[in-house]
């Protein structure tokens, strides 16, 4: 037998033992109550439809769905259920994030080069196959949209891990790679050639089980339509984070979802804007500044897109990071970055100016989120977990929560964003996203009373996927100093 056979034959034994000897499940050390049926006795309920907190409540959950919601005082248990009193306690549904990611720039201000350009060949972005659904489903995210990927064959097996209940996280909505033209920014993303090569992707990658597609800033309008037309016909949806072209243009198109609010991406405000060209940031901020948010062009955008049923992404959280003092510093978030990646966050945060224009930017879009709900626009909530590592997966998720409350949203209208509101456009509203008789049991358990500190989102106990309950902080612990490593 020669060298290379026996070392074959090595490896083989080797994967073989392995492959043996793996835990049947991840997730096993983190679930903490695993009963076929129980009761959340006590409770205080934020069901996920707007209205006001009920207190006392009880709810039941038999087989992974929901069973009842009532008075504590009516309760009946069920023959052999559990029960679990947790006065003091709030229960809300699990959050649908909608602008999520399962990769993060580990070192995104070390990728700028003395000049302050990005560094050649462009930004690299850090797979999180590990630590991203752990921490999602710590912050409790038991849904969410990957909105654009950048390692998409390990977006797909993740998704498979997890729906096969090997490895814990969130059920996932695929996003397919960027459908992006040139110049892109980032190395990993690839640069489309034309409408053509646009159906092209986006038959290849339903083909091989994204769900749904995410355009940027660089892309044609012959591109977008021609993405738009072909995902439409899989019976598949399209997003955008949008520059080359504008809002109305792309409304236009027939696009179905918007990210980041106009005030980072609609570029229809630009003095000599040319067609299917991204202008220059400081341009674009330029033109926000100085448009008056209650004028007749940003009134008619709000009519055009509940007209045109277009949904809104707020993606408060990423836009903090660049606002001069903000957010507060965390614990928890430094301690779940690597020591390069928490570097690199506290070196993007040193070199925010004072006088930065985002201050005024940030108030600009939070007041186009309050005036697009109120005018009936389905609004949803993502953190965009990339930045400058700001936002992180799950706690970037509860900021953004807290966040719609100081933008003028009642707490349970910002759970309702966070929850119900994506269900609905991911068309899962009878499945997920509020706390009813019939729904899936995703339930996350809060300790203390959001709907009236808001900041109290942030103590999650447990959160139940399925009416499977996980434990939050085994789930944060497991992954301290992980994020930007894996």
């Amino acid at each position: 037998m020669n060298h290379r056979l026996i070392l074959f034959a090595s490896l083989f034994i080797v994967a073989t033992a392995y492959g043996q000897t793996q835990s049947p499940s991840d997730s096993t050390p983190f679930v903490t109550v695993n009963a076929p049926v129980f009761a959340l006795n006590h409770v205080r309920v934020v069901d996920g439809t707007g209205v006001a907190a009920k207190e006392d409540q009880a709810v039941v959950i038999a087989n992974g769905k929901i069973q009842s919601v009532g008075p504590a005082a009516a309760l009946v248990p069920p023959a052999g259920a559990q029960l679990l009193d947790r006065s003091g306690y709030t229960v809300i549904p699990g959050l649908v994030g909608m602008h999520n990611h399962l990769y993060y720039s580990a070192s995104y201000a070390l990728q700028v080069d003395e000049s302050g350009e990005v560094a050649q060949p462009g930004r690299i972005a850090a797979e999180l196959p590990y630590s991203g659904p752990r921490l999602y489903l710590a912050g409790g995210v038991t849904t969410m949209r990957t909105t654009g990927s950048q390692e998409p064959y390990s977006d797909i097996t993740v998704k498979r891990r997890i729906d096969a209940n090997l490895m814990p996280g969130p059920s996932m909505d695929l996003t397919a790679p960027y459908l992006e033209g040139p110049p892109t920014l980032f190395a990993q993303m690839y640069e489309l050639t034309g409408p053509e090569d646009a159906r092209r992707l986006v038959n290849y990658w339903a083909a091989e089980g994204m769900t749904s597609f995410k355009a940027y800033m660089n892309i044609t309008r012959d591109e977008l339509g021609a993405a738009i037309k072909q995902s439409h016909g899989l019976q598949l949806k399209l997003t955008g984070h949008l520059c080359s072209v504008t809002w109305p243009e792309a409304i236009g198109l027939g696009i179905d979802n918007l990210e980041h609010g106009p005030v980072f991406s609609d570029t229809e405000f630009v003095c000599d804007k040319k067609p299917d060209v991204c202008p220059k940031a400081a341009s674009r901020n330029d033109s926000w500044l100085k448009t008056d948010m209650k004028s007749a062009q940003v009134q008619q955008l709000i009519r055009d897109l509940v007209s045109h049923h277009v949904a809104v992404t707020s993606t408060l959280p990423v836009f903090e990071c660049v606002v001069p003092g903000r957010p507060k510093l965390q614990q928890r978030v430094l301690n779940a970055m690597s020591p390069e990646s928490a570097q690199s966050y506290l070196t993007a945060r040193a070199r925010i100016r004072p006088d930065s224009p985002m201050t005024a930017l940030f108030a600009k879009e939070k007041e186009f989120e309050i005036a697009f709900a109120k005018a009936g626009g389905l609004l949803l909530a993502g953190p965009d977990p990339t930045g400058n590592g700001c936002t992180l997966p799950g706690f970037g998720d509860q900021r953004g929560i807290e966040l719609l409350v100081e933008a003028g949203f009642t707490p349970e209208q910002a759970i309702q964003i966070a929850t119900e509101n994506g269900a609905k456009y991911l068309g899962q509203q009878d499945r997920i996203g509020t706390v009813l008789p019939g729904k899936q049991a995703d339930l996350v358990l809060i300790k203390g009373d959001p709907s009236r500190s808001i900041q109290e989102i942030e103590n999650v106990e447990t959160v139940f996927k399925a009416g499977i309950g996980y434990d939050s902080a085994k789930l944060i612990e497991s992954v301290r100093g992980q994020v930007g490593i894996r």
